[in-house]
């Protein structure tokens, strides 16, 4: 046991989840202790956050009733859900209902909710400048999550808005592909327009920076990012990074939609929402403030300083 505040985290063995599990396991002020939630208390990666000195407990966003002891004697909690494990926006708010049902229950002090915009706000389910999905939604991924923020209305809740992960490039196949004519082609159907992006290692230091200043951001809406990058900027950076030339590609939304592969629709609205409203958006993640709640925050060309060589790029013979 410790007499530190302890912080609860959701989807601690995930990207956003485990990043805030790391770095206030490296903190070298140890203000927080962390208990980490998963499904799987015996997975390789809920051990090695034991090995760190994580508390692991069982939770199941699916499963209300374990969420309530997963948060008792607990200071704060980090949530987060993700729509890409299941394609269901009625799931994900589902579960985000469980959550803020369970820290209603609780005695947590801080809460960070990990959302996006509710894109039916700028773009109402009668506007035809992008179809309707699954009947109610925009570009789901992000409509369930801002839809979830009302529900934790009324807690300490700080709603921290994400960027797109740059880490997309590895894991999302959205890597460089190569044109007919062997040179690589960066796919991003944004036009000129900037987008808001962020290394995802580094959205967990920049949640811990929230929870150390809680009297600050409780109640508030944060966004973060470490770049407002064009397609083209990131073809450019991509090139010096690879050792060859990368174009950058755009296309019609429709066309990117017609590509077919699983969230291709939703991925196609949310491009077109980021062309659409670049500079709200871009606005709305200021990186100076970014930087403030976590100074070492990596811009796209330090992120590929890192993690370019982990980006799958096929050879010319391969086309």
């Amino acid at each position: 046991m410790t007499d530190r505040p302890l912080i609860a985290i959701l989807g601690a063995t995930g990207a956003q989840g485990g990043g805030l599990a790391r770095a206030i396991l490296a903190d070298p002020w140890r203000t927080f202790a962390v208990r980490a939630l998963t499904r799987d208390p015996g997975s390789p990666a809920a051990l090695a956050l034991a090995a760190l000195g994580a508390e692991v407990v069982r939770a199941d966003l699916d499963d209300p009733s374990s969420l309530p002891p997963a948060f008792a004697g607990a200071w704060g909690v980090f949530a987060v859900t993700n729509f890409w494990e299941h394609f269901s926006p009625e799931r994900e708010l589902q579960q985000a209902a469980n959550v803020a049902a369970a820290l209603r229950q609780s005695e947590v002090r801080h809460v960070v909710w990990s959302t996006l915009e509710d894109t039916r706000q700028r773009v109402p389910l009668s506007d035809a400048r992008m179809p309707t999905l699954l009947g109610r939604y925009k570009v789901p991924h992000f409509d369930a999550k801002g839809e979830a923020d009302a529900l934790f209305w009324g807690l300490p809740v700080t709603c921290l808005r994400t960027s797109f992960y740059w880490d997309n490039l590895i894991h999302f196949g959205m890597g460089p592909r190569r044109g007919a004519d062997g040179v690589l082609e960066l796919l991003l159907p944004t036009g000129e327009r900037r987008m808001a992006g962020i290394a995802a290692a580094d959205i967990g230091p920049c949640a811990l920076g929230i929870f150390r200043r809680t009297e600050k951001f409780a109640g508030r809406t944060v966004g973060i990012a470490g770049g407002h990058l064009t397609g083209a900027e990131m073809a450019t950076a991509l090139s010096q990074a690879l050792g060859e030339p990368v174009r950058h590609l755009s296309m019609p939304f429709a066309d990117y939609a017609a590509l077919g592969f699983p969230g291709a629709a939703d991925l196609a609205n949310m491009f077109h929402y980021y062309h659409d409203f670049s500079d709200a958006l871009c606005a709305a993640r200021p990186i100076e403030t970014t930087r403030e709640l976590h100074p070492p925050l990596m811009d796209f060309r330090q992120w590929l300083a890192r993690y370019a060589m982990d980006i799958p790029v096929p050879r010319v013979a391969e086309v």
